[in-house]
């Protein structure tokens, strides 16, 4: 692969890279409630709405936050102020039990969509594995980079989101998860999980293309967490070929990550207008598309005379005037002092286009 070609990265069921259409990635989390049927049910309303990936958030919440941090805080802050328990307990509640895995995989599959979680415990790592096409770096794990050699070390699809985090931190992240894989796709992202709509004036979509100069071999994509698809079509736009984005079925629904889900009527809202943006942006190369061929003779101009005229007239600038249409053996206006002076080898009416065949 060459310095500035992008990979393509492969989970098995779906390509995700520049030539591949945009990789939808439903984040369920904590959306399950701690229903295994209820996640297994998510699993497929994702794909129905056009999802191609389902992912999960592995964790115990002794292995991702310290109950006495957060009290020691003094108060419960951000999105988690709303919260009616501590932040130990709601993450003990959104806990995804292990032994859920192997069902949420076949869930997967029979929805014809991949599985795949952001482990956030390495204890879980080697039995995961067995299960899922990708990992998710969460953003809050850009500094713990041994988790990042361990996720990369597994070179599967290794998706690592950005969100509160410097250009330092992020290049520091990527050169570990570079050491051991090239299926990477740095996404950017913002981790205020509050819905409101003050948030788009940070998604700073436009670090997209710092990403794209600095990493010029990583896939782009976008971890987004905004209500609607704004931020999603512009990042598509700039480049991004992966998106996630949290999917419930409501988002009136109590929990931590309802509030700021998609549901199945905005997703699938959210895929079919990023189709027809892909269709949109088409090639890099200028040229008469194939539907522009019968108005490149309706629309532009030919050299046409102004009055019938003989074999053996000499043309002058009264002689000819440019008017639609023009026919493919039509001369532009740009070639009309080419006429000028010359004679006629043939008899035009008036109106009649004038081509380089019918001089002497």
């Amino acid at each position: 692969m060459s310095e500035t070609e992008r990979v393509t990265l492969d989970t098995g069921r779906f390509k995700v890279g520049d030539d591949h259409p945009t990789y939808f990635i439903a984040d369920i989390a904590a959306n399950h409630d701690g229903d295994l049927s209820r996640a297994k049910d998510l699993i497929h309303l994702c794909a129905e709405a056009g999802a191609n990936a389902a992912k999960f958030q592995n964790f115990q919440a002794a292995t991702i936050v310290s109950d006495y941090g957060f009290r020691a805080l003094g108060g419960q802050q951000s999105h988690q102020s709303a919260w009616k328990k501590s932040v130990f307990d709601v993450y003990d509640a959104a806990s995804l039990p292990m032994q859920w895995t192997q069902e949420l995989k076949a869930a997967c599959d029979e929805a014809g969509i991949d599985y795949f979680t952001a482990p956030y415990d390495m204890a879980m790592l080697k039995e995961l594995s067995k299960f899922v096409a990708a990992w998710k770096l969460g953003s809050g794990d850009i500094t713990w980079h041994a988790s990042i050699a361990e996720l990369a070390k597994d070179n599967k699809p290794f998706f690592i989101a950005t969100g509160a985090a410097n250009m330092d931190e992020v290049e520091a992240a990527v050169s570990v998860a570079r050491a051991h894989t090239d299926q990477l796709c740095v996404m950017q992202c913002n981790t205020n999980y509050t819905a409101s709509l003050e948030n788009f004036h940070h998604i700073a979509l436009n670090v997209l293309k710092t990403y794209a100069a600095a990493f010029p071999d990583v896939v782009l994509g976008l971890s987004d967490h905004t209500p609607g698809h704004a931020t999603v079509l512009g990042a598509v736009a700039l480049g991004a070929r992966a998106v996630e984005k949290h999917f419930t079925d409501s988002v009136d629904r109590e929990g931590p990550d309802h509030k700021f889900s998609m549901d199945p009527t905005t997703w699938r809202d959210m895929v079919e207008r990023t189709r027809e943006l892909e269709a949109a942006l088409g090639p890099t190369e200028k040229r008469v598309m194939d539907n522009e061929k019968e108005t490149v003779v309706l629309q532009r101009r030919a050299i046409r005379t102004t009055r019938a005229l003989s074999a053996g007239a000499t043309l002058t600038e009264a002689d000819l005037i440019p008017l639609r249409p023009c026919p493919a053996n039509g001369l532009p206006p740009y070639r009309m002092p080419d006429l000028i002076g010359k004679a006629l080898a043939r008899d035009i009416d008036e109106g009649d286009i004038v081509t380089m065949e019918d001089l002497r």
